[in-house]
C-alpha cells in the first residue's frame, strides 16, 4: 500500500464561503474547505488502484477524473480542511478495503410459512371485495307445475 499522507501533498484545496446560518461571519469568511484530488495525475497510485477507485468512485469523479470532497461544517477554515482530509482518507479506506463475502444461507422455516400465511390472508381480504353474483332464478311459474 501507500502512506496516505505523501497523498495529502497531491491534494489542492479550494475556499468558499459556507452557505446557511452564521450572520455577518459567514458572509464575510471564506471557510468553505473544498479538497481536490486529481486521480489521473497521481503519482502514488498505481494503475490498478487508480482503476478501482474509478469504479468504486464512478459517481464522484468529475469528467476529468477530479475528486471534489467539501466541508462546511466548522467555522474555521482550519477545521473545515482536516474534517474535508479526513473524509478523504476514509473514501480512500473504505475504497482499498476488501468486500467480505456474502454466506449464503437459507430463509427460516418460520419466515417462510409466515409469508405463506400474510399471502393467504391478503387473499382472503381481496376476495372479500369481489362483488357477490346471484344466479337469476329460472321462471318460478313454470318450475312450481
Amino acid at each position: 500500500m501507500f502512506d496516505v499522507t505523501l497523498l495529502d501533498q497531491e491534494v489542492q484545496f479550494r475556499f468558499s464561503r459556507s452557505q446557511g446560518k452564521g450572520g455577518q461571519h459567514v458572509n464575510k469568511v471564506a471557510t468553505r474547505a473544498e479538497l481536490l484530488f486529481d486521480l489521473e495525475a497521481s503519482q502514488l497510485l498505481s494503475e490498478e488502484q487508480k482503476e478501482l477507485l474509478r469504479e468504486k468512485w464512478g459517481n464522484r469523479l468529475s469528467q476529468e477524473g477530479i475528486l471534489t470532497v467539501g466541508s462546511q461544517e466548522f467555522r474555521s477554515q482550519w477545521q473545515n480542511r482536516q474534517a474535508a482530509l479526513l473524509k478523504f482518507h476514509d473514501l480512500l479506506s473504505q475504497a482499498f478495503r476488501p468486500e467480505k463475502k456474502r454466506r449464503a444461507t437459507r430463509t427460516p422455516r418460520s419466515a417462510h410459512a409466515k409469508r405463506l400465511d400474510q399471502k393467504r390472508q391478503q387473499a382472503e381480504k381481496k376476495s372479500q371485495r369481489r362483488k357477490v353474483f346471484i344466479r337469476p332464478e329460472e321462471d318460478l311459474s313454470t318450475t312450481s307445475q
